[in-house]
């Protein structure tokens, strides 16, 4: 019995050590390398998927659009007290959530009439010694038109939805990729002054960066995205929809459709009136803008009432969050797989 039960123990113990060998040499086994490394194959699933910890929180988007919205910044009309007070602000909240400059300042100022604007531009480096070279865009407009008709004793257009919206998606988005540092492309993160006067400060920035050289891959614009569509439609639209693949890849990238067509879009020729335009042209790549507003959701266009209170901030946060993996997917994939399509 002794000799039995020695025997079993000898080819239980020889079993074991073979087990762990063949773990120790599997190359299917689970991929130790570091996201930060230059090799393309490394598995990037996990950047697909954020930790709980990592996704944006309502009271974040709360405040900041409340902070955006108020009256203290007086509708942020480009040259006036109150854009400078939110321009002061975003380069603050960029400082402090380690977002660097792309230049050697915030600021890209720009000459207008009689004037000085402020784009201000954040960016975030790629980790890959490659694809480092690559920039991914992400903007939106933070000025607004100032005042607008009265209505009972206000005169502030205070411009929550259009596009402090907009604006505070690009700062989480900004805050979330500073710290998680999970982008093998380079990010820029840029928000606009003059849009309200004629796209002016996204005109100047995209030839700026075209003079500069940049290797621009993708660019997408956030405009008025406060404010829910119906349940029976999808969750928000991109302009320029038969121009690229990009709302096939979006949807890929987010594991569900969060992006369609909608047809009012190309009646208004609304690619050409945001501020991706100015780099389609300049770059002649996909450059395109998301909205969520749709002409019936929302009746506070340039009104005193676009106000914090108007808009929906569960809506928001959630698209923000939904986003998180379609800018991963854009700046970790090994190809460019966002295209313009033959016109």
């Amino acid at each position: 019995m002794k000799k039995i039960f020695s025997l079993f123990l000898l080819i239980l113990i020889l079993s074991c050590g073979g087990q762990k060998k063949i773990i120790e040499t599997n190359p299917n086994s689970i991929d130790s390398t570091p996201f930060n490394t230059s090799r393309k194959e490394a598995n990037t699933s996990e950047t697909m998927s954020p930790n709980l910890s990592d996704k944006i929180i309502l009271k974040d988007v709360q405040s900041g659009l409340e902070f955006l919205a108020s009256d203290e910044l007086e509708g942020r009309n480009t040259g006036t007290i109150g854009i400078e007070k939110a321009a002061v602000y975003i380069e603050n909240f960029f400082r402090e959530n380690n977002v660097k400059p792309y230049f050697e300042i915030y600021r890209d100022s720009f000459n207008l009439k009689n004037m000085v604007g402020y784009n201000i531009v954040g960016y975030v480096e790629g980790s890959d010694p490659d694809l480092k070279n690559e920039f991914v865009i992400l903007g939106a407009h933070y000025d607004h038109i100032g005042t607008a008709k009265e209505v009972e004793g206000d005169s502030i257009a205070n411009g929550a939805n259009d596009d402090a919206s907009g604006t505070v998606a690009v700062m989480e988005w900004a805050k979330h990729f500073a710290k998680t540092k999970r982008n093998r492309r380079s990010l820029l993160f840029t928000l606009y002054a003059a849009e309200e006067m004629g796209l002016k400060g996204s005109e100047h920035l995209a030839k700026r960066l075209k003079d500069k050289g940049i290797g621009l891959y993708t660019m997408i614009n956030f405009e008025m995205i406060g404010v829910p569509r119906a349940e029976t439609e999808v969750m928000a639209y991109i302009t320029g929809f038969e121009k690229s693949n990009i709302a096939k890849k979006i949807n890929d990238y987010a594991g569900s459709e969060i992006i369609g067509f909608f047809p009012k879009a190309k009646e208004f020729q609304l690619f050409k009136r945001s501020d991706n335009y100015p780099f389609y042209k300049q770059f002649k790549i996909p450059a395109h803008a998301i909205s969520t507003f749709d002409f019936t959701n929302f009746k506070y266009y340039h009104h005193v009432d676009d106000e914090a209170d108007k808009l929906d901030f569960d809506h928001m946060t959630s698209f923000i969050n939904k986003m998180i993996p379609v800018i991963s997917g854009m700046v970790n994939s090994t190809s460019k797989e966002i295209q313009l399509k033959n016109e």
